[in-house]
């Protein structure tokens, strides 16, 4: 018996494309590696509460939340590195790929000097009490917790480029290694501090966003010095020609990630204007669990985008076509599994948080339906972004973006804080028909016009 169930799971992994046994190779490591990941995830969430409070744990939330906005800065490079070094990478131009490499960290090193002097300068000038609605903290320590976060932020914005190079090269279980690695330094240390001090704001700021990047680095360096050695960024290899490649590939990504943040990011900014920093809080408790099955699908389509621009370099539209039949299978798989986290949800509230945080049950049942959604738009947007077909997601985003901030407002007024989540529902709802369209078009070769720009 045993045997025959070790059978199937070699044959599992070994028959097939040698482009699905790379992807499903990394699909599972990342799957066990996430696992992980998100139990730390969960876990930090009650006590950082415990730590700090439930007000000032939804100002740092919050504040992250704004400070993500300063990503949008890389102009879309990293994206657009992903997509030009899977494609040299595809073509066995290892030389023009330790080029592009080297390139998009030398322009975002540049880039995030620039921004956190600005910044620095900037910053005392900027009301952040009335920002984060956080009149009970002093302006100047909220002055310096800011100033922080921007710093480790613009540190992040460079060295986080070793992500889009692993996956470029089809290996994000790597990436999730790292991720792993930084919330278990992140968990450790809050546990030691709260053994031997009371918590505050600055505390958590470097617990949270500091320590990740110290593994981020010391990841960098090791896969540098190994496996991605041809990979190395060096000074002889900067071209700065490049920058225009990498950012009309990336220009696209960089207006979609605008559209994604104020989709995503101004949740937090609308919930703690109208309800205030507590209800961030419920707001992302409900969040984090369904996000669970968001971040696990994520993993899995992740290696599919690079494994998107070889097929269709290659022109093997029947390998795309056969991919995404079989992710609508996980899909519908994951569509019961979030039903069933919506079932037992307030159960799983009160054994993870106790009575600290109460949740409307309007705010997960939009939730569950929200999760569902985006993991179905999602698919067809990972083989947009692989084959570079995104005129028509830039175009949708933006109307998205423009008008979730009102419809937001005005949802909120009828359904509380799960009004923001209805919004996005009602837009990726749109969104997600016209990428299936698009997506059918491309695979069976008939799209014209913007469906196939």
């Amino acid at each position: 018996m045993l045997q025959a169930i070790q059978s199937n799971i070699q044959s599992f992994f070994s028959k097939g494309h040698e482009r699905s046994i790379k992807a499903k190779k990394n699909v599972f490591q990342s799957v066990i590696l996430k696992v992980g990941s998100v139990a730390i995830s969960l876990l930090l969430i009650p006590l950082t509460i415990k730590f700090i409070n439930p007000t000032q744990y939804g100002i740092w939330l919050t504040l992250s939340s704004i400070i993500t906005w300063a990503g949008l800065f890389d102009m879309g490079l990293g994206n657009g590195l992903r997509n030009k070094l899977a494609t040299m990478i595809s073509l066995g131009d290892v030389s023009s790929g330790k080029s592009y490499v080297s390139s998009a960290y030398a322009l975002l090193f540049i880039i995030s000097t620039l921004m956190f002097v600005i910044f620095y300068f900037v910053n005392p000038y900027i009301k952040w009490q009335q920002i984060l609605n956080a009149p009970n903290t002093p302006a100047s320590y909220l002055s310096t917790v800011v100033l922080l976060v921007f710093a480790f932020f613009c540190f992040q914005f460079v060295i986080q480029l070793i992500n889009n190079v692993l996956t470029a090269n089809q290996a994000p279980a790597k990436t999730a290694i790292l991720n792993l690695l930084g919330q278990i330094a992140s968990l450790l240390a809050l546990l030691f501090l709260m053994r031997v001090k009371q918590g505050q704001l600055l505390d958590v700021v470097i617990i949270i966003a500091g320590l990740p990047l110290v593994v981020l680095l010391g990841g960098s360096i090791w896969y540098y010095r190994g496996n991605y050695r041809s990979l190395t960024p060096g000074f002889a290899h900067i071209n700065f020609k490049h920058a225009k490649e990498l950012l009309g590939v990336g220009g696209g990504f960089f207006i979609i990630q605008i559209n994604a943040l104020v989709l995503y990011e101004t949740d937090n900014i609308v919930i703690t204007q109208l309800f205030g920093p507590k209800e961030v809080t419920t707001f992302n408790v409900v969040y984090k669990l369904f996000s669970i099955v968001l971040i696990l699908f994520v993993m899995v389509i992740t290696p599919f985008w690079s494994a998107f621009t070889e097929a269709y370099i290659k022109d093997d539209y029947t390998w795309i076509k056969n991919a995404i039949d079989k992710i609508i299978k996980l899909w519908i798989g994951m569509s019961f599994c979030c039903v069933l986290l919506l079932t037992i949800s307030p159960w799983l509230y009160n054994l993870w948080l106790g009575k600290s945080i109460s949740v409307p049950l309007n705010l997960s049942i939009a939730m569950c339906l929200f999760t569902i959604i985006n993991i179905w738009q999602a698919i067809y947007v990972q083989l947009l972004n692989g084959v570079g077909k995104i005129k028509l997601q830039l175009y949708l985003s933006t109307v998205g973006a423009a008008i979730n901030i009102p419809l937001s407002v005005m949802l909120c007024r009828s359904f509380g804080i799960a009004g923001v989540t209805w919004a996005n529902v009602i837009i990726f709802i749109i969104m997600g028909i016209a990428f299936y369209v698009q997506a059918d078009k491309i695979i069976n070769k008939t799209a014209t016009g913007i469906f196939n720009a």
